[in-house]
């Protein structure tokens, strides 16, 4: 009875997060598309339901019949793999070891669970019913098959999750972590003591996980409307100097354009991870906002700044990042602070050094910043401004050439001046004419 009651009870929590999960979405309105979380909360339903009715047939094989408890067996043994594997290609796809270069490794992947498929179906007829303490339970080469593939993707798991540490965000490596530890204890506790039956547990306290930490739309909704807010403020301080939300959009747009090409080039492919790219992204509008500490008298000089006031103007580096750890902290995820957080501090920073304001050079800048900087200078000059009028965009361009290791990171200042139609692009699209 003990067992009937964990069967069920795990089933419904993962029917709560499936009605929530799924009615969320339509009153968010999100769009998007058939997501790997869709299949694993699914498989894990189907799951618990063949759970459930074998927990019962095991319990009574005078009263069900032996052809009947072979297939929910099968479905039992099949729906626990497969959605394991499902489980297992998410931590892959949250942790990025496989993308769209990679499809060959997916297939592999997929093989192998076709294979183990097989084999425990191919075994089913030989499955032993066997009489325990507290539960009957089965045992026999499809098991030993299912229970084996199981420990395999756990194990390979635990590697990709360790090995990738340092590149998945905090907040995510708190639920990855979780979901494997929780996967191995009780794999290993099964296996250990087959007729605990408590297989359950991994369906609905990973799925659980999941959802909690990565997964709820109402997250999503809420990033959403954070972001509109980060524009909005944006806006705002940009307007102190003249410029317009034009500015905040191009550099944005640029930084985007910037990483995809680092990215497609090979470039820097272990940092440019997708959390990190949204994150800045996201930040990118926030560069300039330690100019809401600077006098307007400054902001708004129409002649060139003298040293004393130059040196004002540069403290709205230090001045942003106070803000940041001071005001914008709850905001985001830890990483989505730190890389605003220097990307507001270091983006008037020089490849050679020369830049502020601790004269950083090369790679001692971090990559945000150094991106950051390719895109805001060139932004910069084509705009027009209260102390200058707005040079042509192929003197923009000529600009970020010639700082090509004195300014800017030769590598990103290079993946930006590929991609000049999609700048000039970009330029029409979201020129304001007011600028």
């Amino acid at each position: 009875m003990l067992h009937y009651k964990l069967q069920a009870g795990c089933m419904i929590i993962l029917l709560y997060i499936g009605f929530v999960y799924w009615h969320n979405n339509r009153q968010a309105a999100i769009k998007r598309k058939w997501k790997v979380f869709d299949r694993i909360l699914i498989l894990g339903i189907l799951y618990l339901m063949f759970d459930m009715l074998t927990v019962y047939t095991v319990n009574h094989l005078d009263t069900v019949s032996d052809m009947v408890n072979r297939l929910l067996h099968l479905g039992f043994l099949v729906s626990i793999d497969v959605l394991i594997f499902e489980i297992f290609w998410y931590i892959l796809v949250v942790t990025e070891c496989i993308s769209d270069g990679r499809k060959k490794v997916g297939y592999l992947l997929r093989a192998t669970l076709i294979f183990n498929i097989i084999v425990v179906s191919a075994n089913i007829g030989n499955l032993e019913f066997r009489e325990g303490t507290v539960s009957n339970y089965s045992m026999g080469m499809s098991v030993y098959t299912c229970f084996v593939m199981v420990a395999v993707y756990d194990l390979l798991a635990v590697f990709i999750f360790l090995r990738r540490w340092r590149y998945i965000n905090k907040y995510k490596r708190t639920a990855i972590g979780t979901v494997l530890l929780i996967l191995t204890v009780v794999t290993g506790y099964q296996i250990a003591v087959p007729e605990s039956l408590v297989t359950s547990i991994i369906a609905a306290v990973i799925i659980l996980g999941i959802y909690v930490n990565m997964e709820t739309p109402a997250q999503l909704e809420l990033e959403r409307y954070r972001g509109e807010l980060v524009y909005g403020l944006a806006n705002v301080i940009e307007s102190r100097d003249g410029s317009t939300g034009g500015h905040v959009k191009r550099t944005s747009k640029y930084v985007e354009l910037i990483v995809e090409e680092l990215k497609r080039k090979g470039h820097y492919k272990n940092l440019l991870t997708k959390d990190y790219v949204e994150n800045l992204v996201k930040a990118a509008p926030m560069h300039d906002i330690g100019k809401i500490s600077t006098p307007d008298r400054i902001l708004q000089k129409p002649g060139k700044l003298t040293d004393e006031e130059f040196a004002v103007m540069k403290q709205h580096t230090v001045n942003g990042a106070k803000i940041v750890r001071e005001s914008l902290a709850k905001l985001g995820d830890p990483q989505y602070i730190d890389i605003v957080h220097d990307v507001v501090l270091y983006h008037h920073e020089k490849w050679n050094g020369k830049g502020y304001p601790e004269g950083l050079k090369q790679t001692e800048i971090p990559l945000c910043a150094r991106i950051m900087a390719v895109a805001d200078v060139f932004d910069a000059v084509v705009e027009k401004r209260c102390y200058r009028e707005a040079m042509t965009l192929e003197q923009g361009f000529t600009i970020i050439e010639e700082g090509i290791g004195s300014s800017f990171d030769p590598l990103v200042a290079e993946s930006f001046l590929s991609k000049k139609e999609q700048v000039k692009e970009i330029r029409n699209n979201f020129n304001t004419g007011m600028e």
